[in-house]
């Protein structure tokens, strides 16, 4: 072991369970931590939030959401994150569409309908081979479930507030990972060559067979990639 902790942040609506396939083959390097990323309605609120908690020097890694506030962490701390983890994710900021979009979704869940949001959204999780499989989908039903519909609605004005990351990714100087899977519709793949692309060294790794949901779509792929990634 190498003693170096990794902090693993979940996406929109997820918990610690989404890494769950990972956790025996990364704490062999280090201390695990799971950040919160429900408490606040900003990246910078929850970014101070996970730095104060964080361990000195750490990895970080972060799955959608977690890679925008990955993003956030690592310029407020960049000679505390000692590498660096972008898991279906992207550099840019919302579009007005996607903006509202989200604040539609946010609006149903408000107003009770937080299994609606959840249902509509699976779509853009899952590789459409993977729609009807019953018991994932109840996977991320009950991640949601556990997240509420509160901690969502902050997650989104969060995720809403972001700043675009793409200015910045030449300044990240320690090893990155950069993963997607190969029919993501959420963060496409062409956001993470973006991304590996104005990150010196970066390392980008497409999942075969997989939607937005890598770590659960395909962990044996993901704990690979993440295990080399630790390892670099």
């Amino acid at each position: 072991m190498s003693g170096e902790p990794v902090v693993l942040i979940p996406g929109l609506a997820s918990t610690p369970r989404y890494y769950a396939e990972q956790v025996a083959a990364l704490w062999r390097f280090g201390a695990l931590t799971f950040a919160n990323h429900t408490a606040h309605d900003s990246m910078a609120a929850l970014a101070d939030a996970v730095l104060a908690d964080a361990p000195p020097r750490f990895a970080l890694a972060g799955h959608s959401m977690g890679g925008y506030l990955a993003f956030e962490i690592q310029r407020r701390a960049p000679s505390r994150v000692t590498r660096l983890a972008l898991l279906d994710t992207s550099a840019r900021a919302d579009t007005a569409e996607q903006t509202a979009n989200r604040r539609r979704v946010m609006a149903l869940a408000a107003a009770g309908q937080f299994a609606r949001v959840n249902e509509e959204l699976m779509p853009n999780y899952l590789h459409p081979d993977r729609l009807g499989d019953a018991a994932l989908r109840s996977l991320i039903t009950a991640m949601a479930d556990d997240v509420g519909a509160d901690a969502f609605i902050r997650q989104e004005n969060a995720i809403i507030g972001r700043a675009d990351s793409r200015p910045t990714l030449a300044a990240i100087a320690c090893p990155t990972l950069v993963l997607v899977g190969d029919a993501d519709r959420a963060t496409p793949p062409d956001r993470a060559q973006e991304i590996a692309a104005g990150i010196r060294g970066a390392t980008l790794v497409v999942v075969p067979h997989s939607g937005h949901m890598t770590s659960l779509e395909q962990p044996e792929a993901v704990t690979a990639a993440l295990v080399d990634w630790m390892r670099r």
